[in-house]
């Protein structure tokens, strides 16, 4: 195998990896939508006085996550923490 068919490969596994995380987020956002519609309405129909909107937290908490999810998937996907490292060692190494 030449140098040329080991890039193509290394640039199809990446964007491979960049194509699961960018269909996790997407899973990840419509289980969030479903879930806090599921929420915000249980409090709307069933919460007697409408004080204390007990739902902004998860909707808030896991929006948290959810915007980590999006940097990981769009902002910053060529990221990968374990490749970094191992690069790091190798170039310390010699």
């Amino acid at each position: 195998m030449d140098s040329n068919q080991t890039n193509n490969s290394q640039r199809d596994q990446q964007m491979w990896e960049i194509a699961q995380r960018r269909v996790s987020f997407k899973n990840h956002l419509a289980v969030y939508i479903v879930v806090n519609l599921f929420l915000w309405a249980t409090w709307y129909f069933y919460s007697d006085n409408k004080a204390g909107y007990w739902p902004i937290y998860s909707t808030l908490g896991w929006g948290v996550g959810l915007v980590f999810h999006y940097l990981g998937a769009y902002v910053f996907p060529k990221e990968n923490s374990v490749e970094r490292e191992y690069e790091k060692m190798m170039r310390n190494k010699k």
